[in-house]
């Protein structure tokens, strides 16, 4: 039996949150296709994934929770990314935000988690990590978990809102490729 489901309009005028919106749509039709929920677990991003899955009606079928872990001490205590990860490779980084997703499938009943770290400045840039680099990461329980570092243009909110696409993004093409494999 399929189910439909309106999801809205909204209010929302700005191209960004439409893109976001549409984004997420498509991330929920794939997990409820698949019966299956997300995680969360955000730094940078400052749990504005979660806050654009959850503007949808109906998401508690679909999101089970999520994190924001803004400092190395929430992602170690919250996530239980080992402090070792973060000393040596910093907290943007693929070991990390690998971490983070495994830490957010561990310590909820969903079947998938998608993770964000970066750097999104004006400050905290380096030579080897300059504003905008931002790792996601995509995980599915007792499976694999995905990773990709990007390198996002713009001031703080722009390089914020791409991160929350691109994560969304690359959550749903997970979701649907498991599906359809």
């Amino acid at each position: 039996m399929e189910q439909t489901h309106n999801w809205g309009t909204g209010v929302k005028q700005d191209t960004g949150d439409v893109a976001m919106s549409a984004a997420a749509q498509s991330l929920a039709h794939v997990l409820l296709a698949s019966s299956a929920r997300v995680a969360t677990a955000e730094s940078c991003t400052g749990g504005w994934v979660a806050k654009c899955l959850t503007d949808l009606p109906g998401s508690s079928q679909w999101f089970e929770c999520g994190w924001v872990t803004y400092s190395n001490a929430a992602k170690q205590g919250q996530l239980g990314v080992p402090g070792s990860l973060i000393e040596q490779n910093g907290a943007v980084s693929q070991p990390v935000v690998m971490a983070m997703a495994q830490g957010a499938l561990e310590r909820s009943g969903a079947d998938y988690a998608l993770a964000v770290t970066g750097i999104a400045g004006p400050g905290g840039g380096s030579a080897q990590k300059p504003v905008g680099t931002v790792w996601l990461g995509w995980a599915v329980r007792q499976g694999e978990v995905l990773t990709h570092c990007a390198t996002m243009t713009g001031h703080r909110e722009a390089i914020r809102r791409a991160a929350v696409l691109q994560a969304v993004k690359g959550m749903t093409k997970m979701v649907a490729g498991r599906a359809a494999g």
